[in-house]
């Protein structure tokens, strides 16, 4: 598991109307290769805007649509959920994610 990669997740969210939904690790490694349980993640959603904390993304990454990264909703997600890979984003890709998580932090 590293930061960067998709994974589906069935009820990532209980208050999510969606069974799978596909989310992006955005932890820093040293947390994700230590025992804590979970993981920070941003969700994937195919409804976006023009939102400069918005990342697109699509096929190219292993998605079935044209979709974008919500860097305003991140979620603490338990390792053990994340099972199904998916894929994982480039470099350039991880840098539009860093800039937008800075934007939505307001760091």
């Amino acid at each position: 598991m590293k930061r960067g990669e998709l994974f589906r997740v069935f009820k990532g969210n209980k208050n999510d109307p969606k069974d799978h939904r596909v989310y992006l690790i955005v932890s820093r490694q040293v947390l994700i290769e230590s025992q804590f349980p979970t993981v920070i993640c941003a969700p994937i959603r195919t409804n976006y805007g023009n939102l400069l904390t918005q990342v697109e993304i699509g096929t190219e990454e292993g998605l079935k649509h044209d979709s974008a990264i919500y860097c305003d909703d991140l979620i603490s997600m338990p390792k053990s959920l994340l099972t199904d890979y998916i894929g994982s984003l480039s470099d350039s890709k991880m840098e539009e994610v860093n800039t937008a998580l800075r934007i939505a932090l307001a760091v």
